[in-house]
């Protein structure tokens, strides 16, 4: 039997093989065939096309400056893909919404590139591959379970 700790180690170390070698390098407007970084496409992904969040506090999130997220919304807003909304009560504060491209573009992508992730499991056999989905689903199920208390 393995340990919590071992296991978490043991994650931690497989996971970024996979997401290595699976991961979308760049992401693709479906509609204007613009090409978008990878960053860019996941700064997307934290955001809400009805609730906004403010930039700090999409910063502190994704672990950059302020000024950095801001160059960022900057690229995205010229493209189309966010808009920014002043406070109603705060002028200073600048909160940031998807526009209906940037839910095009998120609707569209993955995280993961499909045909590597399908070159991926077609290395495995059928019953090596239903051990990987059913290890895959526990820990999916699990990780809900962990935002749904947090």
């Amino acid at each position: 039997m393995i340990g919590i700790h071992e296991a978490a180690l043991q994650v931690m170390a497989l996971y970024p093989r996979i997401y290595f070698a699976c991961h979308t390098r760049h992401v693709r407007d479906p509609h204007s065939g613009r090409l978008l970084s990878r960053h860019q496409a996941s700064v997307l992904d934290h955001l809400d096309e009805i609730d906004p969040i403010t930039v700090n506090e999409l910063a502190r999130h994704m672990g950059v400056t302020a000024a950095t997220m801001s160059l960022a919304i900057d690229r995205l807003e010229r493209k189309g893909y966010v808009a920014r909304l002043r406070d109603g009560t705060d002028r200073r504060r600048v909160h940031v919404r998807l526009t209906s491209a940037g839910v095009r573009i998120r609707e569209a992508t993955s995280v993961l590139d499909p045909p590597r992730v399908e070159a991926l499991v077609a290395r495995l056999s059928d019953d090596e591959r239903g051990t990987a989905i059913r290890g895959l689903a526990l820990l999916a199920e699990a990780a809900q379970r962990q935002q749904e208390t947090s």
